[in-house]
C-alpha cells in the first residue's frame, strides 16, 4: 500500500503543482541583456565542435525543479529539459567534493584516493596533480576554457588551483560553501576566512554581490568577449542552493505563503538560480553560440533535508547512499541532439561525462586509460541504449563501520560493517552504514523543525547491514529482498571485491594549523610552497588580516545542525 500511496502522491503532484508562466524569452534580473537574437528555424549540421556549457548546481534535491512536481517555480529548467532530453536514470555522489572529483576526471572515488568525505579548507590535500582533467583535454582540443563558481577540490597548494588545472579563467570560492554576499567562509569557531578568487587572487572588490548574480553576469561577459566561430567550454558550478540560506528579498517574497522559513528561502534560492541559468541561455543566443552548443545541467548530490531541500519521494538525503542522495536531477539541451523533447532513462553517472565531452570536442582519449565514465552522446542524442551496466557509489573503509556487520554476513568475502554501494543493472546493494534512511515529504516540512518529526520512518533496519533493492520495480527502496535473493547478494559482494582491488589509498591527512586565513592575510587560499608535501608541518605567527574578525554566524549554523542531526538519530524508532 506504501508505494501505491507515494505513486499517487507522485502522480497528484505533478498534476497539480504548476509553475507561473514566464515569458522565458525575457533576460530576468541577473543581467542585463537589451535584445532579443535571431533564432535560425533548422539547427546547422554538427559540423565544427560544440561550444559546452556545463551547470552544476549544489544541494538541490531531486523533487526540487518544476518537472519533477515541486511547489518551487523554474520554469527556465523546465523549458530547457522539455526542448531536450531528460535523463531519469541518473546518478551523482551524495557529497560535493566527489561529484565534482568525478566530473573533472571520470574517475570513481576509489581511483582518485578521495573516497571519504570531503576535502576540508584546512587539509594539505587536492584533486591529485597526476590526473588529467576534462579542462585539459578539452584544452588539448582547441577549447577556451572557463570555470565560474564553487571549486572544493583543494588548493593547499598553487598547483591545486582551478588556473592550474585546466581553466584559462576563474571566478568562485575554493571551499565548500560561502556566504553569497560577504564570501566568509568558517572551518569552525575562529577560524574565518575571505574567498572569492578572480584567477590566483583575492576578488576584494567582489564583495557585496549575490554570487548567483556575479556568476551568471560573468558567463554572459565571458560569451561577449569571445568569438563563437572558437569553441569555448564554461563549467558554471553555482554556489546556490547550498546554506546559507540567502536569496534577495524579491525572490522570497513570492513564497511568502510557505509556512516553513527555511524552505521558504530554499525556495527563492532555486528560483533565483534558474533565472541566472535563463540568462546565461539569453547570452548565448545573444551573442551567436547557441545554434552550436550543448548545455549539460546536473545537481552534485541530493538535497539536504533539514536545510529546505526535498528529494521526495526517493528516500534518503544528502550525505547517504540511499537514492534520496545520490539520484540527481539531470538534462542536455542542444539544438544538435538528434531526438529531442523526450526522457531518457539509460543509465548514466556523472563520470561519463568527461569521455562524453570530450568526443563531442573531437579530443584524445587514449592517453588517458582506465576512465571508470563512459561515452553516453549516443544514447543521449539518439535513444541508444547506454553503455553502462553497473554503478559503484562508492567504498569507504574510513567511514563508521557499521556495528551489526561482519565478514560472515558477507559470505566470507566481504565485511558488511565496510559502507559501500553498488548498482549493477536493475539491482542495487548497500553495505554498513547507508546513512539517514527516512522518507521526508515535502508537505511535511512546516514550521522547521516543530513538525520535523512526521515523517516516514523505518523500524527494521537498526540491525541490518546488508540492503538489496531491485531499483527499477522498486525506486523508492521500500522492499528489502537481501533475505529473499541471497544469491543476487553474493554476486554484487563479488563485484565489490573486484572494485575494492583496483582502489588506492585514501587520501585524507590531518589539518593543518598553518592554513589558517589569519597567516595569509585573512583569506583562504594557497599556504604550502611547491616543495611541500602533504605532511608539510609550518608554523608562523599570524599575519594581520586585512579584515576585522567576524563573528562567525555560519559556524554557529553548523553547530546547530549538527545538535539536531543528534536528535533526529537519537530518536529513531
Amino acid at each position: 500500500m506504501a508505494v501505491y500511496a507515494l505513486t499517487g502522491f507522485s502522480l497528484v503532484s505533478l498534476l497539480s503543482f504548476g509553475y507561473l508562466s514566464w515569458d522565458w524569452m525575457k533576460p530576468g534580473l541577473v543581467a542585463d541583456v537589451a535584445t532579443d537574437p535571431m533564432e535560425k528555424s533548422l539547427p546547422p549540421a554538427f559540423a565544427r565542435p560544440p561550444h559546452i556549457i556545463f551547470i552544476l548546481t549544489d544541494d538541490q534535491g531531486y523533487h526540487d525543479v518544476g518537472y519533477h512536481g515541486s511547489d518551487i517555480q523554474t520554469p527556465t529548467l523546465d523549458r530547457l529539459a522539455a526542448e531536450g532530453v531528460k535523463l531519469e536514470n541518473y546518478y551523482i555522489q551524495p557529497i560535493c567534493t566527489p561529484s565534482r572529483s568525478q566530473l573533472i576526471t571520470g574517475r570513481y572515488q576509489i581511483h582518485t584516493g578521495l573516497q571519504h568525505s570531503i576535502i576540508r579548507p584546512r587539509q594539505p590535500n587536492c584533486l591529485p596533480l597526476d590526473q588529467v582533467t576534462l579542462p585539459q583535454k578539452l584544452q588539448e582540443a582547441g577549447y577556451s576554457t572557463h570555470m565560474v563558481g564553487k571549486w572544493h577540490l583543494g588548493f593547499y597548494k598553487k598547483e591545486c588551483l582551478p588556473t592550474r588545472r585546466g581553466f584559462d579563467t576563474f571566478l568562485g570560492s575554493l571551499t565548500g560553501n560561502v556566504d553569497y554576499y560577504t564570501y566568509d567562509n568558517c572551518d569552525g569557531p575562529g577560524v574565518c576566512g575571505y574567498d572569492l578568487h578572480e584567477g590566483e587572487d583575492v576578488a576584494w572588490d567582489q564583495s557585496g554581490k549575490y554570487s548567483t548574480f556575479l556568476y551568471a553576469q560573468r558567463v554572459s561577459k565571458i560569451l561577449a568577449s569571445h568569438s563563437p566561430k572558437e569553441p569555448i567550454f564554461i563549467y558554471v558550478a553555482f554556489q546556490a542552493v547550498h546554506t546559507p540560506l540567502q536569496s534577495p528579498k524579491e525572490y522570497i517574497y513570492r513564497y511568502r505563503s510557505m509556512g516553513n522559513v527555511a524552505r521558504r528561502k530554499y525556495a527563492a534560492m532555486v528560483t533565483c538560480m534558474d533565472e541566472a541559468v535563463k540568462n546565461i541561455t539569453w547570452a548565448l543566443k545573444k551573442y551567436g553560440y547557441y545554434d552550436n552548443s550543448v548545455i549539460v545541467f546536473s545537481t552534485d548530490n541530493g538535497g539536504q533535508t533539514f536545510s529546505g531541500g526535498s528529494n521526495w519521494p526517493l528516500r534518503g538525503r544528502k550525505g547517504t547512499y540511499w537514492e534520496g542522495g545520490v539520484r540527481g536531477i539531470g538534462f542536455v539541451h542542444s539544438p544538435l541532439i538528434k531526438r529531442k523533447r523526450r526522457t531518457s532513462w539509460a543509465l548514466v553517472h556523472i563520470t561519463d561525462w568527461y569521455p562524453t565531452l570530450v568526443s563531442l570536442a573531437r579530443g584524445n582519449l587514449s592517453n588517458v586509460p582506465g576512465l571508470d565514465g563512459y561515452d553516453v552522446w549516443p544514447a543521449i542524442s539518439e535513444g541508444k541504449e547506454s553503455p553502462r551496466t553497473e554503478i559503484l557509489h562508492n567504498i569507504d573503509p574510513l567511514y563508521n563501520h557499521a556495528k551489526y556487520g561482519s565478514l560472515e554476513d558477507g559470505f566470507g568475502i566481504w565485511n558488511t560493517a565496510v559502507q559501500a554501494s553498488i548498482r549493477v543493472g536493475e539491482w542495487k546493494l548497500l553495505t554498513g552504514d547507508p546513512g539517514y534512511s527516512d522518507w521526508i515529504p515535502p508537505q511535511t516540512l512546516t514550521n522547521f523543525p516543530g513538525s520535523w518529526w512526521n515523517l516516514e520512518r523505518l523500524t527494521d533496519g537498526l540491525r541490518k547491514s546488508v540492503w538489496l533493492f531491485n531499483i527499477t520495480a522498486d525506486p523508492y527502496e521500500r522492499y528489502d529482498l537481501s533475505e529473499q535473493r541471497p544469491d543476487v547478494v553474493r554476486t554484487l559482494l563479488t563485484r565489490l571485491v573486484h572494485y575494492n582491488r583496483t582502489a588506492i589509498p585514501v587520501r585524507y591527512p590531518a589539518e593543518n594549523p598553518r592554513a589558517h586565513p589569519d597567516f595569509n592575510g585573512g583569506a583562504w587560499g594557497p599556504w604550502a610552497s611547491e616543495d611541500d608535501g602533504e605532511e608539510w608541518e609550518g608554523s608562523r605567527e599570524p599575519l594581520k588580516s586585512r579584515n576585522k574578525k567576524k563573528k562567525c554566524k555560519i559556524c554557529k549554523l553548523r553547530s546547530f545542525f549538527r545538535k539536531l542531526n543528534t536528535r533526529l538519530m537519537s530518536n529513531r524508532i
